[in-house]
């Protein structure tokens, strides 16, 4: 038996945010509609000790021939120590076999790659086809990829940047210029950002809502994805009830990790029964955007499901390069 190993340099080379991964992770989202799709509930474990945490997420997907399990540890002191709070890996086990195929080194990338994949996802699906204007909140990596992964699938010409820390969203703004070759601008209030935006993305890990219900305009689609925790929160609950369609990447995830725990627990929203999921939308089961003039939300905690799939096209891309060595 032998064994893929492959190093974040690896899957690096083998994996980028381009149309092709943008597609991957939009089939394995649909597949939650069309196949009998398992994928189990999040494990997470606290260490409180050290202030860190453990996520392990997984899916079957018929038609791939392979299966991941991701294992993503956080210690959020790691940094006291000269070290990130971020790493992990995925195990890409044989579908047919359970026999373990590869390991895929890739210190979070993959999964900061179907992220932005994700949300390039939702923003085509719900969005007006003529959004233009980009509100982005926040300053790390995964606005700098969400942005990236939006102007993929939308005519992007102006982006605006809010973050708690305006300095840093100016330089973050500045950076994003010279990255997409567009206008990119910071923003001190978050209202501002919002004002004639097509598009808002909220990548931030806030614990109190960063958007406001009554900042929304007509014809606005929000993507948001901080809130991947029962303690995040970035949404005003209003605005899923301002919203003509809020849609949940897997309702059992976001009634207890995303914007909807939060709706839930003010009482905004009170019945989850009619609310589609991302798959639906994207396999026409259930209606998407309805008009020009209707404000959509969708709510992104990140499943399983999108780890299975980059692990199984990071493993045939770096097969292509002869990448990694075997064990």
């Amino acid at each position: 038996m032998s064994i893929l190993i492959l190093s974040e340099d690896d899957l690096k080379k083998a994996v980028s945010l381009d149309l092709e991964s943008i597609a991957c992770v939009e089939k394995a989202i649909m597949a939650l509609a069309t196949e009998k799709v398992v994928m189990p509930p999040i494990l997470s474990m606290e260490i409180a000790e050290a202030n860190g945490e453990v996520d392990v997420k997984t899916a079957y997907v018929p038609g791939l021939d392979s299966f991941a399990v991701k294992i993503s540890p956080g210690f959020f002191d790691n940094p006291k120590l000269g070290l990130p709070s971020l790493n992990g890996l995925m195990v890409l086990f044989s579908a047919k076999t359970g026999i373990v195929e590869a390991v895929l080194l890739d210190n979070g990338y993959l999964t900061d790659v179907r992220t932005a994949c994700a949300g390039a996802v939702a923003a085509r699906a719900l969005s007006r086809q003529e959004a233009s204007v980009a509100a982005i909140f926040g300053t790390g990596l995964q606005a700098n990829l969400q942005l990236q992964a939006l102007c993929k699938v939308r005519p992007i010409t102006k982006a605006r940047i809010w973050g708690r820390n305006h300095d840093k969203a100016k330089d973050f703004a500045a950076e994003m210029a010279a990255l997409l070759g567009i206008n990119v601008t910071a923003e001190e209030q978050g209202a501002d950002a919002v004002k004639g935006a097509d598009v808002i993305v909220t990548t931030t890990p806030a614990q109190e809502p960063v958007l406001m219900a009554d900042w929304l305009e007509l014809g606005q689609h929000v993507t948001a994805m901080g809130a991947d925790a029962d303690y995040k929160n970035e949404l005003d609950p209003a605005c899923l009830v301002r919203a003509d369609l809020y849609v949940a990447d897997r309702i059992s995830q976001t009634e207890k990790l995303g914007e909807l725990r939060t709706a839930l627990a003010a009482g905004a929203i009170k019945d989850t029964a009619s609310i589609p999921e991302l798959g639906e939308v994207l396999a026409g089961t259930r209606q998407g955007r309805e008009g020009e003039a209707g404000i959509t939300i969708c709510d992104l905690t990140g499943m399983g499901v999108q780890d299975t799939a980059i692990a199984t096209f990071a493993r045939e891309r770096a097969l292509k390069l002869k990448a990694g060595r075997t064990f």
